[in-house]
């Protein structure tokens, strides 16, 4: 018996009770005794029966709901504030309407909000997974014919869309640039070194270090949350060993800005005496003092792109796996300092 097809009668049988038992529980009826409602909600789960609870009042006779779930790792990340706009846009347009909900990298916490999410009949899902999301956590959804497509971070070996950034050739661009104005020690800051955007983006950083006849270090590289508070740590770690940076491409603009805190902290003024480069460009990223210089990715657009996508596919009424990677671009601005001057004024070439 597949998930996607477990029915009340199979649940009161393997209950050992009637249907309308069933019935009285998925309702939250009081009628119900307390040793009956945790025996029919123990089959429920062993089944891994999902009550489509929108299928009464959000659902009309015959057709598809028109929901449709956003699940992303990091509301607190500006990033998924501005990637929910954009799928807003797409899906209310066409007549949809977002449910969001935040998992901040817990895996506990997205199984429960995608369950409740199709408990109301969702007709796809867009999601930014969190950290240990394996392809077995979207089988459920890929078994019963959910749309899906991930967001940010992909999941290997799952067969479900996505649409991601060109991590490597964005950080490859920042490191390149940086160099370009004498930085000849530039650290990487930020991320989770579990996920598979870090490991890209680290693979750009040395790509970029090679290409630039530079010396890879690994002491330069330093993991930690992609928050803010993360950045502050980050820079305070590599500003503490012998051979000290004088730059630094950060994970995301969360960090870049945790490191301008970080920086401030120790009287340095970023974009004078430390470059910053960010990834994402945030919209915070044009109004922060000093403006960001950082690799525009167009969350917003990303956002438009996975909607898009997503609704290609519930229209066709199948869920045929895509993958778009979204190109980027250096956008230069105040904080990576332009020409780097050493400690005594000559300017590096």
């Amino acid at each position: 018996m597949t998930k996607g097809r477990v029915t009340v009668i199979d649940i009161a049988k393997a209950a050992g009770v009637s249907k309308s038992t069933v019935s009285l529980v998925l309702q939250g009826s009081s009628l119900v005794n307390d040793g009956t409602r945790a025996k029919v909600t123990a089959v429920m789960r062993e089944l891994g029966y999902v009550y489509n609870r929108g299928a009464a009042n959000l659902r009309q006779a015959g057709s598809k709901s028109k929901i449709i779930g956003v699940v992303v790792n990091d509301l607190t990340n500006g990033f998924f504030a501005e990637l929910a706009v954009g799928v807003d846009v797409v899906v209310q347009s066409a007549g949809f309407v977002q449910f969001l909900s935040n998992t901040s990298e817990s895996l506990d916490r997205q199984r429960e909000v995608i369950a409740s999410m199709r408990e109301h009949g969702i007709s796809g899902l867009i999601m930014s997974p969190a950290r240990g999301t394996d392809a077995e956590d979207l089988k459920p959804l890929v078994s019963a014919g959910i749309p899906v497509v991930v967001a940010v971070r992909s999941v290997a070996g799952a067969k479900v869309s996505s649409v991601v950034s060109d991590n490597r050739e964005g950080i490859f661009a920042g490191v390149r640039h940086l160099a370009s104005l004498g930085h000849r020690r530039t650290a990487f800051l930020g991320g989770f070194r579990d996920t598979g955007v870090f490991d890209d983006r680290l693979e750009g950083y040395r790509a970029a270090v090679a290409s630039c006849g530079l010396e890879f270090d690994e002491d330069l590289v330093v993991d930690a949350p992609p928050s803010r508070a993360g950045g502050a740590d980050a820079v305070s770690r590599a500003l503490s060993i012998a051979e000290k940076p004088t730059a630094a491409v950060c994970f995301n603009d969360a960090v870049a800005f945790g490191v301008c805190d970080g920086l401030r902290a120790r009287q340095l003024e970023p974009g004078r005496d430390f470059a910053v480069v960010g990834f994402d460009d945030v919209i915070e990223a044009k109004t922060a003092v000093p403006a960001l210089t950082t690799i525009s990715v167009d969350p917003q657009g990303m956002g438009r792109r996975a909607a898009q996508l997503l609704l290609k596919q519930i229209n066709a009424g199948k869920a045929e796996a895509e993958s778009i990677i979204s190109s980027v671009r250096l956008v230069v601005r105040e904080s990576c300092g332009a020409p780097f001057h050493d400690s005594l004024g000559r300017r590096q070439a």
